[in-house]
């Protein structure tokens, strides 16, 4: 081929690869709202019936992280494996990459609980496929639409209009083990060796910013020498209404508060990238010197412990208390991101 046709080859190459890189990825909501399709087109007749329910069902803010006997919308399990393909395609639309790979790596969790707690009698059932998707409403219409996927340790919450994500809590994860203190390889996966952690970010920077305070500061933050035994108002639609408590950032040094910025972004980064962007805009709006972090419980890392970061319009919830299923004590997360103006895009109604 004469070296002449090769150059304008390669110019067009060069053009469309500058084209493609140009080309943005739909917005989260949009990729969201077409996995969401594809996924209700592939299921039957009575699996929709389970799947698909009205936006008003009241079962939309039935959410609950503990591993209950029964709950809405359709089971992993019940999916042939195309169904289950369209259903993970849906879940990983609905997240970051970090994201989906923590709710993921959580329901195969679920096998490693299976096999602690095999010997015990009347537990409960452990299942990595015993997940279920629901979804309120109808994609296809101009109407607001919903998701939720939830089983043990995970409830995910969102409501999509006009192609946006316009809600996205509750967002849930829990982790049982926190910390793995056995190798679980050969049981499920190369990823689940002795020291995983699959939360790790959302412990340990906030320990970091506690070991950062000095005495006065520590005052402030530690509101109460015990841990409670879980997150507040689990299972209720609205977020915990209470007053901020703790240690503001204003009463932080610069590198503490890039320490506690790093913890919120940790949570915002779960989701699509902007959503992440859009709560970390509203942060930095209400003004990170709003924020404040409070700790409650013991400061070592064995025991009990629990801490809130809260902001005029969100709030995180961390609860490390329960033993884990092999009996070591708070190696057992629960962890949580409210809107404090409304989840479920239902805004709060002042007093």
């Amino acid at each position: 081929m004469p070296l002449k046709s090769l150059r304008v080859i390669a110019v067009v190459l060069l053009v469309v690869v500058a084209a493609s890189a140009q080309r943005k990825a739909p917005p989260a909501g949009e990729a969201m709202t077409t996995s969401a399709k594809r996924f209700i087109d592939m299921l039957s007749a009575e699996q929709k019936s389970q799947a698909v329910l009205p936006y008003a069902d009241p079962s939309r803010t039935d959410w609950h992280y503990i591993p209950k006997a029964s709950r809405k919308g359709l089971q992993v399990k019940e999916m042939n494996e195309g169904q289950r393909k369209a259903a993970f395609a849906l879940l990983a639309s609905s997240l970051s990459a970090i994201g989906d790979h923590k709710a993921t790596t959580i329901m195969r969790l679920e096998g490693i609980l299976r096999e602690l707690e095999k010997n015990r009698q009347g537990g409960q059932i452990r299942d990595p496929e015993r997940y279920y998707f629901t979804l309120f409403g109808d994609p296809n219409s101009a109407e607001p639409w919903g998701l939720s996927v939830e089983g043990h340790h995970l409830s995910l919450n969102f409501v999509v209009k006009d192609g946006q994500i316009v809600s996205s809590t509750p967002t849930f994860f829990g982790s049982n083990p926190a910390t793995l203190l056995a190798d679980y390889t050969a049981l499920a996966g190369p990823e689940f060796t002795k020291g995983m952690r699959i939360l790790k970010d959302e412990e340990q920077l906030a320990y970091d910013l506690l070991n950062s305070l000095d005495d006065g500061q520590r005052k402030k933050a530690i509101i109460a020498g015990e841990s409670p035994n879980d997150v507040r108002d689990a299972g209720k639609a609205s977020p915990p209404i209470s007053p901020a408590e703790g240690i503001p950032a204003s009463a932080l040094k610069p590198e503490q508060v890039a320490l506690l910025q790093k913890l919120i972004d940790a949570y915002a980064h779960n989701l699509p990238a902007e959503v992440a962007a859009e709560r970390l805009a509203q942060v930095k709006a209400d003004g990170i010197e709003n924020v404040s972090f409070c700790w409650l419980g013991p400061v070592e890392t064995d025991k009990g412990h629990h801490y809130r970061v809260q902001g005029k319009s969100f709030l995180i919830e961390f609860n490390n208390t329960q033993p884990d299923s092999a009996g070591n004590l708070a190696n057992h997360i629960h962890s949580v991101w409210h809107d404090l103006r409304g989840n479920f895009a239902i805004p709060v109604v002042s007093n």
